[in-house]
């Protein structure tokens, strides 16, 4: 099957790399343009290096290699006024925006003295850039009158009970990870309400799942470390990998960003045009494997 995006327009957040990309670069393949936006800029709080613009101008080049048009603007999602005119420009150039991925997202890891406003950095990016991008895009969706799709990036976290407490016992989650647990629960409720709301226009608002994706956000030493308590000194992906693989039900120890790209493209697309205010877990089987939590 091809052409599942044709004549659609996708508002993808976080394209820079990983996940946003591969939905950029998928839903080009079938048929839609993109307004790509990263921050394109470290956070402090971040332990990891944030995606760059070299990064970004490479998701327009593989979007525009498929044969469609890729609008790219640097925004930061903490910036309602910023993504406003980034989702303006867009409007600008392809008339319309049809479907919206909210998947820009970071996890700031306690890796020396916990910073209490790591909670916040979270918050800021993981909750309340995911409803600025659903405030500056939701009237656009409206206008076109043709109703449309909001896919948002959730995670595991938001599933599984004491992700942040009981499997992390040298508390390298610290504060940042609390903030995205919470935001990512948070979320799952906003789904519900957002969809409700919105269905009288046709428009659909699901929230996907994922458990450990091969993304910067999972290839961080904090993360290996939080999987592998048992080693002392810097942990490796090859060590990460038996215990993320144990973690899960399926026999494989992480998904690809393009795994959840596919199941975002199917949510996107007039596929699901009766699904709205779902919770999908792509999650390798770790939510049936650990029902009350990691190790329970």
């Amino acid at each position: 099957m091809t052409g599942r995006m044709e004549s659609k327009v996708s508002f993808i957040t976080g394209a820079g790399r990983g996940q946003g990309r591969a939905h950029a670069v998928l839903q080009a393949r079938e048929g839609a343009d993109i307004i790509a936006v990263d921050i394109c800029e470290d956070i402090k709080s971040n332990p990891y290096p944030m995606a760059s613009w070299d990064d970004l101008m490479d998701t327009k080049k593989l979007v525009e290699e498929t044969g469609r048009r890729c609008v790219a603007v640097q925004a930061d999602v903490r910036d309602r006024d910023g993504l406003r005119e980034a989702v303006n420009r867009g409007v600008a150039e392809f008339g319309r925006v049809t479907t919206v991925m909210a998947n820009a997202g970071i996890l700031p890891l306690a890796m020396g003295d916990p910073d209490p406003m790591d909670f916040q950095d979270a918050v800021d990016v993981d909750l309340i850039g995911v409803m600025n991008t659903v405030a500056v895009t939701v009237p656009h969706l409206i206008a076109g009158g043709a109703g449309g799709s909001i896919v948002i990036t959730g995670s595991t976290a938001a599933m599984i009970p004491n992700t942040t407490s009981s499997a992390d016992p040298r508390g390298i989650m610290g504060p940042g990870g609390a903030g995205y647990s919470f935001s990512k629960q948070t979320l799952v409720a906003y789904t519900q309400q957002l969809a409700l709301h919105l269905a009288p226009s046709a428009i659909r608002v699901n929230i996907v799942h994922p458990t450990n994706c091969n993304t910067h956000l999972m290839n961080a030493q904090g993360i290996y470390q939080v999987f592998r308590p048992d080693l002392e000194g810097e942990v490796t992906k090859e060590d990460f990998r038996p215990a993320s693989e144990f973690y899960h039900a399926l026999p494989s120890p992480w998904l690809e960003p393009e795994d959840v790209a596919e199941l975002v493209l199917f949510l996107a697309s007039d596929a699901s045009k009766h699904m709205t205010g779902t919770s999908i877990p792509i999650d390798l089987g770790c939510m049936i494997k650990w029902p009350n939590g990691p190790g329970q």
